[in-house]
C-alpha cells in the first residue's frame, strides 16, 4: 500500500449489529493516539446505491479524511446489480479490483467495513470472509447481545475466518446481562481463541431515532415545530385507551413517539403533557387548534399520516435501531462508550 501499514476488516454476523457506530467510536480513538486512519466500503449493501454513498459521506465529513483516504464501494448490492448477475450467471473476478482498492487508500490503519452478514456479498465472491482471505487482513467482528446462544454464531465465524479473526466486541449488551457476559461469554470465547475486546452497555440513546427520520419513513405531513424534528424518539406508544389510562401509561415512559388517532384531542394533551418527543396522528386528521398551540409552546413536533395506526406501528418499530449512527448526539454517544468499554491498546497489539 502507500502509506497504510495495517488494515483491518469490521464485519458482523447478522446486519444492524453496530459496525458503523463501531467504527466511528474505534476511529475516533486511534486518532487520539496519533494515528492516521483511512476508510472504506467495498461492498454497499443498501438497496439505494444513494444511501451506500451517503454513508460514505458522513464518515469522511466525521473522520476529516482526505480523498485519498476515503473510497467508494467497488460494488452495490441493489436490486438492479444482483437481477443482472443472476440472469447473466457469470462470475466476475473482483480479486486485483479489490487488492488495488485497498492499495490506494492513505494511512496508518486502514479499516474497511464488511457487509450486513457473514455471508451477504456471496454472489459476487466478496463475502465477508473472502475479502478477507483475498486481502489477508484480519477481522473484527462486531455483535449484538441477543442471549447467551450469540456464541453459536461467533463459533461459526472462527471456523469460516480460522486465525483471521482477530477478535470481538459485543455491544448493546443490558445491564442484566453483563455479569454473564464477564464471567461467562467472555471466558468462553478466549478460551476458543476469540479475543474479546469491548462489552458495550445497552444505550437506549444508540437505539433511538429521530423526529426526522420517523417523518421520512411515514411520508409525514408536519403540522408544527419543524425545527424540532432532531429530537430523538427512544419509545413507541400508542394512544388507543381511554384518557386517565393513557396518563398513567405515558407518565412510564421517556422521549416518547405517541401515535393516537388525528380526532384523540384528549388523549394528544395528554401525551404532550409528558416526556414526549413527537406526536404521529392517524387517519389524516387535521387536530384540535388548541393541540396545536400546546404542541408548538412546549416545542414538540406533530406529524400527521394517512395511514391507519397499524401500518404506522409497524413502520416505527422497525426504524429503532436500525437508523444510521449520522445523529451528532449519537456520534458523541458512542465515542464515549468506546473510550470507556473498548481496549484499543489490545486491538493495536494484536494488529
Amino acid at each position: 500500500m502507500a502509506k497504510s501499514t495495517k488494515s483491518l476488516l469490521i464485519g458482523s454476523v447478522a446486519p444492524y449489529s453496530g459496525k458503523s457506530g463501531t467504527i466511528v467510536g474505534l476511529a475516533h480513538q486511534l486518532k487520539q493516539q496519533g494515528l492516521s486512519v483511512s476508510y472504506g466500503k467495498p461492498v454497499g449493501t443498501s438497496f439505494e446505491s444513494t444511501l451506500a454513498e451517503d454513508d460514505v459521506q458522513f464518515m469522511q465529513q466525521l473522520l476529516g479524511l482526505s480523498d485519498s483516504q476515503v473510497r467508494s464501494p467497488l460494488i452495490y448490492l441493489d436490486p438492479e446489480t444482483v437481477q443482472k448477475s443472476l440472469y447473466e450467471n457469470v462470475n466476475r473476478d473482483y480479486t486485483q479490483e479489490l487488492k488495488d482498492y485497498l492499495s490506494s487508500l492513505e494511512g496508518d490503519i486502514c479499516i474497511l467495513e464488511g457487509a450486513g452478514s457473514l455471508s451477504e456479498g456471496s454472489l459476487f465472491n466478496l463475502s465477508l470472509p473472502e475479502i478477507a482471505q483475498i486481502l489477508d487482513i484480519p477481522v473484527l467482528l462486531v455483535t449484538r447481545y441477543t442471549s447467551l446462544l450469540m456464541v453459536d454464531g461467533l463459533l461459526k465465524a472462527k471456523k469460516e475466518l480460522g486465525d483471521r479473526l482477530l477478535g470481538t466486541i459485543i455491544n448493546d449488551v443490558p445491564s442484566d446481562a453483563l455479569e454473564d457476559c464477564q464471567t461467562l461469554i467472555k471466558p468462553f470465547l478466549e478460551k476458543h481463541q476469540i479475543s474479546v475486546l469491548g462489552l458495550l452497555p445497552k444505550s437506549s440513546l444508540l437505539r433511538s431515532v429521530s423526529v426526522r427520520e420517523l417523518a421520512k419513513q411515514l411520508k409525514a405531513e408536519i403540522l408544527c415545530r419543524p425545527d424540532r424534528l432532531d429530537l430523538m424518539v427512544e419509545s413507541l406508544t400508542i394512544g388507543a385507551m381511554n384518557v386517565n389510562a393513557a396518563i398513567e401509561y405515558f407518565c412510564k415512559g421517556q422521549n416518547m413517539a405517541v401515535i393516537t388517532g388525528g380526532d384523540r384531542t384528549d388523549v394528544q394533551l395528554a401525551a404532550l403533557e409528558t416526556s414526549t418527543s413527537c406526536l404521529i396522528l392517524t387517519g389524516h386528521l387535521t387536530p384540535n387548534p388548541l393541540i396545536l398551540s400546546r404542541a408548538d409552546y412546549l416545542e414538540v413536533p406533530i406529524l400527521s399520516v394517512d395511514l391507519d395506526t397499524l401500518t404506522t406501528v409497524e413502520i416505527v418499530d422497525q426504524a429503532f435501531g436500525k437508523t444510521r449512527i449520522q445523529e451528532p448526539i449519537k456520534v458523541q454517544c458512542i465515542q464515549q462508550l468506546m473510550n470507556t468499554y473498548f481496549d484499543v491498546s489490545r486491538l493495536l497489539s494484536l494488529l
